[in-house]
């Protein structure tokens, strides 16, 4: 999932779609955007002063030797079999890139689009699939891209959805870690990125359409260096999409009941992605892709997107695999806090309900100004509870029985995508870390006593007594990130649960806990950690991941099981130890690490030391 919160331009820092479970030096709750807050401009950033930031953690335990019957299997890291050209895509002294205007000209319905190739591997970046959504457009439905004629240059990405300037620039640490590449925003963002194998060979390679994180609020598909689809493309003869749509009040602003017009206001970031789908349907033949075979995958906020469209009766065959990477939100936003949302912004923009339409004509930085500033005044910064983590966010898509048929996973799975098979998971210590703050590594034992006493509420002395069973040698604030993450797994094993009782396609569960070595391991296995693996971009991520050897044999068997599921439904190959499909009874969890290993349950006393605490049991309610 990626996680920010956005900031107006006036220094106002809205609560972002997810809160890290961050400690300040006096062990008082800190505040923190999530991992995808966008600046709009960089200049405009710097002159705001410093705000907190988001957490992103994980962590790692490998255990060798240990007998099947035990429930645990154990294999160690080994690169898992991939094209050679994945290790030398090039002949020495040949360059990578080829750009001319006679190369990478592919057709698509709306015209011609030329890209380049690098490595091999055509790579298309900017193609239109709908209409600028800015002036008339916008607050209304995408329409499909014009025609255009000639050949169009398709060689960078598009612009991206306006939001609120990225705080966490102000992170020295997690910006050196993340290295966002933040982009041009603009209300013309709706625009697909393709990388394949070949073009026009009429070949049906598996198609994995990325959604990037962020929750509903911030995010692009560029913003991550791991993003660059152009690895997994070549390791697993797939075709690699991403997209940009709209986030926010932009796409999620519920003027329902101000208009007919306006019926589809706070699912429009949803519908882009629809329209983005179709696309793929209607051209990816010609980009070497099969359309009877669409993998959807995303992380943080992209894994709800991925739980949405599992309940959007709209999006129905235009996928047929699914993986959410900690992302498991089960609920939707209720349609009462949307508008209090929504009539707290037009009081920011003093605009009363017979003046609806002239938020078509405000200017754009006021516009994402007042629904920062909405956000922050029905939203106040608060400890995350993963079970309502939709609510927290804030801006995203309504249950309204009908765009959304039923909240994507509560009470049950839904029925629309009862045929997809699913691949879920989260890594181990997501949004509790020490990153920014290595104070936070001498917390005490009265202190993690306190804090997770004003998580959990009474007896947080069995928690903690409960957890350091399972992990003996964690220091004091381990114990408490593996408690405050508990809350994440948890939601990745009930919408495992909720998809496998359905019967009709299989789920399988991962938990990915390697701990990147950098900055003395303090990020430990922290939120967005696995997505350098599952696009086997270790080295392009080195800050992150640290580089080399080891991370690059990770690497091969996480984005080797994601291949899998885009090819088959079923993440199984030779690099890892068998994996069986989810089930109640023995909850069996691939966990990914230097040494990957299926164990059932792992976690199964933890989670049940908290399931009678407030926060596990939102899931039930």
């Amino acid at each position: 999932m990626s996680n920010d919160r956005l900031c107006s331009g006036s220094g106002i820092q809205p609560p972002g779609w997810i809160l890290n479970q961050a400690i300040d030096a006096n062990g008082e709750w800190e505040m923190s955007n999530g991992r995808q807050n966008l600046r709009t401009d960089r200049v405009q950033l710097a002159i705001q002063k410093p705000i907190s930031r988001r957490g992103l953690l994980q962590r790692a335990g490998a255990l060798l030797g240990t007998t099947a019957a035990s429930g645990l299997v154990t294999v160690a890291a080994q690169v898992a079999p991939a094209k050679k050209d994945a290790v030398r895509p090039t002949s020495a002294g040949k360059s990578p890139i080829a750009a001319s205007d006679e190369n990478a000209i592919a057709e698509t319905t709306a015209g011609k689009v030329r890209g380049y190739t690098r490595n091999g591997i055509y790579t298309y970046k900017g193609i239109p699939y709908g209409e600028t959504t800015e002036g008339s457009g916008r607050f209304q439905p995408p329409q499909k891209a014009k025609p255009w004629s000639g050949v169009r240059s398709s060689m960078q990405y598009g612009k991206v959805c306006p939001q609120g300037p990225r705080d966490a620039w102000n992170n020295d640490e997690e910006a050196w870690l993340f290295s966002w590449e933040d982009g041009v925003p603009g209300e013309d963002c709706l625009h697909v990125n393709v990388w394949t194998p070949g073009i026009n060979d009429n070949k049906k390679r598996p198609v994995m359409v990325w959604l990037h994180g962020g929750g509903f609020v911030s995010g692009s598909c560029q913003e991550h260096l791991s993003y660059d689809g152009e690895r997994l493309s070549r390791r697993g003869d797939v075709v690699v999409v991403s997209l940009n749509h709209r986030l926010g009040p932009l796409g999620y602003l519920n003027l329902a009941r101000y208009g007919e017009k306006y019926v589809s206001s706070a699912h429009l970031g949803m519908l882009d992605i629809v329209v983005a789908l179709e696309w793929v349907r209607d051209n990816i033949a010609n980009f070497g892709g099969d359309p009877g075979n669409v993998t959807i995958f995303g992380q943080s906020g992209g894994g709800g997107k991925v739980g949405t469209l599992m309940a959007m009766p709209a999006a129905k065959g235009l996928f047929h695999r699914s993986i959410v990477q900690s992302g498991s939100f089960l609920r939707a936003v209720v349609s009462e806090k949307s508008a209090i949302l929504t009539k707290a912004m037009l009081n920011e923009l003093n605009l009363n309900t017979s003046q609806v339409d002239q938020l078509q004509s405000v200017p754009l930085q006021k516009l994402i100004e007042a629904g920062d500033a909405a956000l922050l005044k029905t939203h106040p910064p608060a400890p995350l509870v993963w079970s309502r983590v939709a609510d927290q966010l804030g801006w995203g898509p309504v249950m309204d029985g009908k765009l959304l048929s039923q909240h994507p996973f509560d009470p049950t799975a839904p029925a629309v995508s009862a045929h997809v098979p699913m691949l879920i998971g989260s890594t181990l210590n997501e949004f509790t870390t020490s990153l920014n703050h290595p104070e936070h590594e001498s917390m005490t034992e009265a202190k993690v006593k306190q804090r997770l006493a004003d998580m959990y509420g009474n007896k947080p002395e069995h928690i903690i007594q409960v957890f350091r069973a399972a992990h003996p040698n964690a220091k004091p604030f381990d114990i408490f990130s593996l408690a405050m993450t508990a809350q994440v797994r948890q939601g990745a094993v009930i919408q495992a649960e909720r998809k496998t009782v359905q019967g009709a396609a299989p789920a399988y569960l991962y938990w990915f806990t390697w701990k990147t070595p950098v900055l003395d391991g303090r990020p430990r296995s922290i939120h967005c950690c696995e997505l350098p693996f599952c696009f086997d971009n270790t080295d392009r991520c080195e800050n992150l991941t640290g580089g080399g050897p080891g991370p690059r044999a990770l690497a091969a068997n996480v984005s080797q099981a994601w291949i899998h599921v885009a090819r088959s439904g079923n993440p199984n190959h030779g690099g890892i130890p068998n994996w069986p499909a989810f089930s109640a009874e023995s909850c069996p969890t691939m966990i990914f690490d230097s040494q990957c290993k299926l164990q059932n349950n792992p976690d199964k006393e933890e989670r049940q030391a908290l399931e009678m605490t407030s926060p596990f049991l939102g899931f039930k309610s």
